[in-house]
């Protein structure tokens, strides 16, 4: 048996948890800062539920939020090439997530 470490140094042993290999949906993202953190808040809104839930966050530092920036731009540049263009309806995200806007 080979050690891969003696072979590729560079390499990282990354192990996952069941838990959190079924990941998390997430269908809105809010990004604060300050001078030495990024903070994502990623939420799950629901239609015709008035209150949506933070359901993870991540605290980078700056270095790091440059990095994820350039990976997440360079991985939808790979799959537009793959799978075409992703649509942007552009403007805000509507909070009624498609839903008929109740009236009184």
């Amino acid at each position: 048996m080979q050690d891969t470490k003696k072979d590729n140094p560079n390499q990282l042993n990354i192990e996952i948890s069941d838990e959190v290999g079924e990941g998390i949906y997430s269908n809105l993202a809010i990004i604060t800062h300050s001078p030495s953190e990024f903070i994502i808040d990623f939420i799950k809104m629901m239609p015709g539920v008035p209150k949506a839930k933070v359901k993870s966050r991540i605290i980078l530092t700056p270095q790091h939020a440059k990095r994820l920036y350039k990976a997440l731009k360079e991985n939808v540049a790979k799959y537009e090439q793959a799978h075409g263009e992703i649509k942007d309806p552009g403007g805000d995200m509507p909070f009624n997530l498609g839903m008929p806007v109740a009236q009184a």
